[in-house]
């Protein structure tokens, strides 16, 4: 089991530098022909579920899709997600990238060239940026009310055993960078299976999971970036550093 902020901010792009993709990393869209009482019950059973998790870990595999490219570009990592908003993203091994969020703010980190970029999540933020940080705000999803709110369910289909969800974001500012998200979790125990975004360009990415922990134990300071003071930390919205 795992939220839907997870969902999105969980897909991340990890190894990009730009926010208008890492905010949204978290679907080529598949063909899904579930009839509508099992789409709805399949969807309610799942986000009920959504209720029980309080704290999240797995590992995952990325992959990256580009017109640009004939193959994929794949990594690995782990991640962290703690209720109600607190994440960490690890990409590579040793960690290449770092995106974390504490109570409210938001840091991806390049550990190799001890450089971080700083993003507040409160404020008066306006047009694009508003809305992805309502995006990544969307909450822990409580209710399928609340999740029809930001997205159109656009279909669900099941098959041996897991389910997998495409979702459109209301926002058209939304859409013009991210048309679709697509979920898979287990039907039996609702667990994450994999992420799927199809940006406006053609472009998705895709997270993975494998060994997820439910509700473990996780430090506090897992959330915070704790910094050395060799750092250049970067306000990229006030285009400003120290």
């Amino acid at each position: 089991m795992v939220p839907l902020r997870l969902n999105l901010a969980g897909g991340i792009a990890l190894h990009c530098r730009t926010l208008s993709v890492w905010l949204l990393v978290w679907g080529a869209a598949l063909r899904l022909f579930a009839a509508p009482e099992t789409t709805n019950s399949l969807l309610t059973s799942w986000l009920d579920a959504q209720a029980d998790v309080q704290s999240w870990s797995a590992d995952f595999v990325q992959t990256r899709t580009l017109k640009t490219l004939v193959q994929p570009l794949t990594s690995s990592g782990h991640v962290w997600f703690a209720a109600p908003s607190r994440f960490r993203w690890e990409l590579g091994h040793p960690p290449q990238t770092i995106a974390l969020r504490s109570s409210n703010e938001l840091f991806v980190i390049y550990p190799r060239l001890k450089r971080a970029e700083r993003y507040p999540l409160s404020g008066n933020q306006t047009g694009r940026w508003r809305e992805m940080l309502a995006l990544l705000d969307a909450g822990f999803p409580r209710s399928q009310a609340e999740v029809t709110s930001r997205y159109n369910v656009l279909h669900l289909s099941s098959s041996n055993g897991s389910a997998a969800v495409a979702l459109e974001p209301k926002s058209s500012a939304a859409r013009q960078m991210m048309p679709q998200i697509q979920i898979g979790f287990s039907i039996t125990n609702h667990s994450l299976a994999f992420t799927e975004l199809r940006f406006a360009d053609g472009s998705t990415l895709r997270n993975d999971f494998t060994n997820p922990v439910l509700n473990p134990y996780i430090e506090p300071s897992l959330f915070e970036p704790n910094l050395a003071g060799d750092y250049k930390i970067v306000e990229p919205l006030k285009g400003g550093q120290r």
